[in-house]
């Protein structure tokens, strides 16, 4: 007979321990520490061994059959690689009302549509009369997809048995449960064994699973970390809630590449994609305004044009502000040091605001240029010029560095009509030969460039 064993698992991180613990030893976090008993059972027949588990050379394994599955929504297909990949798993996360299972609604029934195969979606969360009310104003009328709602994790597989869908769809994770384990819904054991369990259905069954899962406030997927390891792709819905683009991002692919991007707006019908989000994020935007910059960001292998807003204030206090929106707030600081000592514009005394039009968050480097040069546009009161896009990254010395894809970037700019470009002196023109049609305007320095861009 098993041997009921009971331990005490961090619902932050993780962490078993065999004894009761007010604070967590892994993550430090207090009162996370919950009492779990399993009684370890037999391995269910057919479920002891991966399937195709014997030894073979690589030579002789055969590919074919495994073509991506086609996905209509081309913003959703380009940030998995091209397509649905047949026994994938897929793990999509975001806040709360961002729009996780409306977009997973509409993608599984464009995947009956096109595929003529069935696609199950399962909810853990909603009625099925919820899910036919958002279909209703979704206009979704295939007769390929069906619904079920159902948390149980065997019960869940018998549907998928019996359906033999092309792709299912679980909304969400945390409420699935196992009937092998007495700890509730959404905690460590359930969640690491329904992930794992739909690992090995969806591998030998040939069925791609799109799982839902829950964030944290901090913004993370809830849940241990090996659930992010179990699954093939993590991909992030994100955006503000106060305005209406989304931006569907890739963090691990094993079938394509990482951080790439999708973006979409969400209207009445659902969502809509955005096939040229720089001319979205450009549209209304004040040309020869003070403080306003044009920067050139890569987003995975997508090119995006993003208007940088600065704005600098007379502060009556002893300690002006620094304030960052989508920019790191660290960058900020950085680039203000470097305005004030090497380029002499006297921000001791002012507050700094620096905002990305449209809720985008820009991490990279590239982007430092456009922010000082928006910088010093708002405090000497001079526009940048209309039709210039800005490149680089800022050094401590002042000294303007190289980044990287820069005719794609430039490719981009020339597309939506800027004739210059700031660019980096150090750039190399004989390994990536620059497109016609934009003027490349070498700089050196953050001096040279601020000079170089104000009208």
């Amino acid at each position: 007979m098993a041997k009921t064993r009971t331990q005490w698992i961090c619902q932050n991180c993780g962490r078993t321990t065999p004894r009761e613990m007010g604070r967590c030893p892994g993550c430090g976090e207090w009162n996370t520490m919950v009492e779990v008993v399993e009684q370890p059972s037999a391995p269910a027949a057919g479920l002891s061994s991966f399937p195709g588990s014997e030894p073979r050379r690589l030579k002789e394994i055969e590919v074919e059959g495994l073509e991506r599955l086609p996905l209509p929504l081309e913003e959703f297909s380009r940030v998995l690689g091209g397509g649905v990949v047949p026994g994938s798993l897929i793990l999509v996360g975001g806040d709360p009302g961002i729009g996780k299972s409306t977009l997973l609604l509409q993608a599984a029934a464009l995947m009956a549509e096109s595929t003529g195969r069935p696609v199950l979606y399962v909810s853990g969360e909603e009625s099925a009369r919820q899910i036919k009310m958002r279909a209703g104003r979704l206009a979704i009328r295939t007769d390929d997809l069906f619904v079920v709602t159902e948390t149980n994790l065997e019960t869940i597989l018998r549907h998928a048995g019996q359906v033999r869908p092309v792709a299912m769809i679980v909304d969400s994770v945390q409420t699935v449960y196992s009937e092998d384990l007495t700890s509730a819904a959404g905690s460590i054991s359930q969640v690491r064994q329904a992930a794992s369990r739909m690992q090995w259905w969806a591998k030998a069954e040939g069925v791609s699973v799109f799982l839902v899962g829950h964030v944290t406030k901090a913004g993370a997927i809830a849940g241990p970390k090996v659930l992010e390891h179990i699954v093939d792709t993590v991909l992030y819905l994100e955006g503000d809630l106060f305005h209406t683009y989304r931006l569907l991002r890739s963090v691990k692919n094993r079938f394509g590449a990482t951080s790439e991007v999708g973006v979409f707006e969400m209207r009445e019908q659902g969502m809509v994609e955005v096939p040229n989000p720089s001319e979205v994020f450009l549209a209304e935007r004040m040309v020869n305004a003070p403080g306003s910059a044009i920067a050139v960001t890569m987003e995975g292998t997508r090119s995006l044009l993003v208007e940088i807003q600065a704005l600098a204030s007379h502060s009556s206090f002893g300690h002006p502000r620094r304030t960052a929106n989508g920019v790191d707030f660290n960058r900020l600081l950085l680039i203000t040091a470097v305005l004030t000592r090497r380029v002499g514009l006297r921000l001791y005394d002012q507050d700094v605001f620096a905002n990305v039009i449209g809720g985008l968050q820009v991490g990279e480097p590239a982007a430092d240029l456009a922010v000082a040069v928006a910088i010093a546009s708002s405090v000497r009161d001079r526009p940048v010029a209309a039709d210039l896009a800005v490149i680089g990254e800022v050094g401590l010395s002042g000294e303007v560095r190289a980044v990287g894809q820069t005719a794609a970037r430039l490719k981009e700019a020339a597309r939506l009509g800027f004739r210059r470009c700031l660019l980096p002196r150090s750039v190399r023109r004989g390994q990536e030969p620059l497109p016609e049609g934009i003027e490349p305007i070498e700089v050196r320095s953050v001096v040279e460039a601020v000079e170089k861009a104000l009208v």
